[in-house]
């Protein structure tokens, strides 16, 4: 009787002690939360999922994914932020200044990775590029000479540009940032910029007006979500006052723009991957720094060129990391 009595005790020990550690795996599988602006399957986000799985994520083997967009509403950003919250994510991967905010106000704890932000430092995601401080870091698409580079490409293309308007949000610290650079950029070239703001849909059709009004040689874009949200409006009135615009960019130039330079998107999706990969294994955001971005590309539409009557000099050309024909 012992000897059953003990044979029974032990396999009830086993089998609490099996059913306890498959308990606590399933709960150490981590969860990823990605808030989007938009679209969540855009290829820079598909860029970030393909690259976890290059560092042995299987989505529902060994990590899960609560993917939240906002469908270009900025209001809804701070409620969906809440619900990756609420389900208590391992870590919230998110992109763009209003939805990185979002994130930070509502929570503390969870740590914050963000592909890209404009002035991380100047709109208070983190202390210091170094040293971050608090739950969140990621890659500051502010790099000095940015603006210059972009200016000296749209005056090799076109060097009788003279006069050029810049269209920009000015309720953006990085936007108003790169706003600054190009002044001084523009004073080397001894070029003269017009600037035109917009912070509204309704302000473009005013934009617009000052744009062909003024008649200006040429137009720099800078880059922020508002005008990612309205890309195919700005592109088409582009296309019909057939201005050379110049943009920070490359998705404007692959939907229809003329000729784009800036950051490498996707470069900076695969490497926030890592610090996701990095946090997970046990990394406090706070300890690692907010990096700059290491690949810029210049791309340029020929068939855009084309329609617009327009000639990209082959000294430009060659210089161009993609040329859609």
């Amino acid at each position: 009787m012992n000897k059953r009595i003990l044979v029974s005790l032990l396999a009830t020990i086993f089998l609490a002690t099996s059913l306890g550690a498959e308990a606590q795996q399933a709960k150490k599988v981590p969860r990823i939360g990605m808030l989007c602006f938009s679209d969540c399957t855009i290829p820079t986000w598909s860029a970030f999922r393909q690259r976890l799985r290059e560092l042995g994520y299987i989505e529902g083997q060994n990590v899960l994914s609560e993917t939240r967009s906002a469908d270009g509403k900025l209001e809804r950003l701070p409620a969906l932020a809440g619900e990756l919250v609420h389900l208590k994510v391992s870590v919230i991967v998110t992109s763009g200044t209003r939805a990185i905010l979002a994130a930070k106000q509502a929570t503390s704890a969870i740590p914050i990775v963000f592909p890209i932000a404009a002035d991380a430092v100047g709109d208070g995601l983190v202390s210091s590029l170094a040293r971050p401080g608090g739950n969140i870091t990621g890659f500051t698409v502010i790099t000095p000479d940015l603006s210059g580079k972009r200016l000296e490409f749209l005056k090799d293309a076109f060097p009788k540009a003279d006069r050029i308007a810049v269209l920009y949000n000015p309720t953006d610290g990085g936007t108003a940032l790169d706003w600054k650079e190009t002044q001084a950029a523009a004073r080397a070239f001894s070029v003269t910029l017009q600037s035109v703001q917009v912070q509204h849909p309704d302000d473009f059709k005013l934009a617009f007006s000052t744009l062909t009004k003024e008649g200006e040689d040429a137009l720099i874009v800078l880059t922020h979500t508002f005008m990612s949200v309205n890309r195919s409006r700005l592109l088409e009135f582009v296309a019909k006052s057939r201005i050379p615009a110049m943009y920070g960019e490359a998705q404007y130039v692959e939907a229809g723009g003329l000729i784009s330079y800036g950051p490498n998107y996707v470069d900076l999706f695969r490497r926030a991957a890592v610090y996701v990969d990095k946090i997970l294994k046990g990394a406090k955001p706070a300890n690692l720094p907010v990096e700059q971005p290491t690949k810029f590309e210049l791309v340029i539409n020929l068939k855009t060129a084309k329609a617009l009557n327009l000639i990209i000099p082959q000294s430009v050309l060659y210089r161009a990391d993609k040329v859609i024909k």
